[in-house]
């Protein structure tokens, strides 16, 4: 017999600032807690050292969350030129010191960080969370024992010097999901001959939302004291899904669809997924996520993730 969840129904996304020198989960959990919701989970995890955007999803809203892991990002980091640490961020001990370059400029460092635009080639770093048999790189790194790592394809789509200071720059980074900035930042010192480590990371933009998105925790406890509610906090669970097509059903075609059965469209050339939403005077939500396969001239629709229920958009 399954033991009965704790907890209400919570739907929905809510975006976090998060602090810094918490954990993703451990802000996951304060979170759940302050909505009484049975059902949280994140959408990737930030490093305590980071702020930033951090989306996560409640009830429903969970089943799109690995989509919403997929998604592109983008960050602000700082990093510390000459000094080289374990972790590739200020929370590791330091393992090499050397000069750094005189006379920085934009001039000097622009064709540096062209070459880390575009797609490249990036070795995650051995204390990021990547599972290598079923454990997360960092248990190895931190019982000192090192795993071959193949490089791995990312795109940088963006990567935009923003200030330079004495032993320090500022870059801006927009990126597809699995970039580890720590190794980037720690290639750019590589590439400078004097190594680099992050200072501070903060997220930007993660799953399509930013940081005007975005609530502190701080706000959400002071909410809760005085008895308010938190729940119209929460945007609906498509709301990070724009990156999708739109197709809207009624009739047979929505019964058998809420049915898991599959759909045919006449005159609709949509490949890849496709949200959903019910077409009828009375049911006007989001239905969830279908997987679209192009078939001359109709597109066959199949159910992949429905939602229970959904208020209006």
């Amino acid at each position: 017999m399954s033991r009965r969840r704790k907890g209400r129904d919570v739907n929905g996304i809510l975006v976090i600032d998060k602090p810094i020198g918490v954990t993703s989960n451990g802000i996951l959990q304060q979170v759940k807690r302050l909505f009484g919701a049975a059902k949280a989970g994140h959408t990737g995890a930030l490093d305590p050292l980071a702020t930033g955007v951090l989306p996560l999803c409640f009830g429903e809203a969970t089943k799109f969350s690995q989509m919403m892991l997929d998604s592109d990002k983008a960050y602000i980091a700082t990093a510390r030129l000459g000094i080289q640490t374990e972790t590739g961020d200020s929370e590791g001990a330091v393992v090499a010191e050397k000069p750094v370059p005189t006379g920085l400029t934009s001039d000097v460092l622009e064709p540096v960080l062209d070459g880390f635009r575009g797609d490249i080639q990036q070795v995650p770093s051995m204390y990021s969370a990547l599972k290598h048999k079923g454990r997360p790189l960092y248990e190895y790194a931190r019982e000192g024992i090192e795993v071959e790592r193949p490089a791995r394809p990312v795109t940088i789509y963006e990567l935009t010097l923003l200030d330079i200071r004495e032993h320090e720059l500022d870059i801006a980074v927009s990126c597809t999901k699995g970039t580890y900035i720590r190794s980037l930042v720690e290639d750019i010192g590589e590439a400078l001959g004097c190594g680099a480590h992050v200072t501070a990371l903060r997220r930007t933009m993660a799953s399509g939302f930013t940081l005007a998105d975005a609530h502190a925790v701080s706000d959400l406890e002071a909410m809760r004291e005085r008895d308010e509610s938190l729940d119209g906090l929460l945007v609906a669970p498509d709301a990070a899904l724009s990156m999708f097509p739109e197709h809207r059903l009624a009739g047979h075609a929505l019964v058998s669809i809420l049915n898991g059965q599959p759909v045919r469209i006449p005159g609709q050339s949509y490949e890849g997924f496709v949200r959903l939403y019910a077409n009828e005077s009375a049911n006007e939500s989001f239905v969830g996520l279908a997987e679209a396969f192009p078939e001359g001239e109709q597109t066959n629709l199949v159910p992949r993730r429905l939602v229970k229920s959904s208020g209006k958009r």
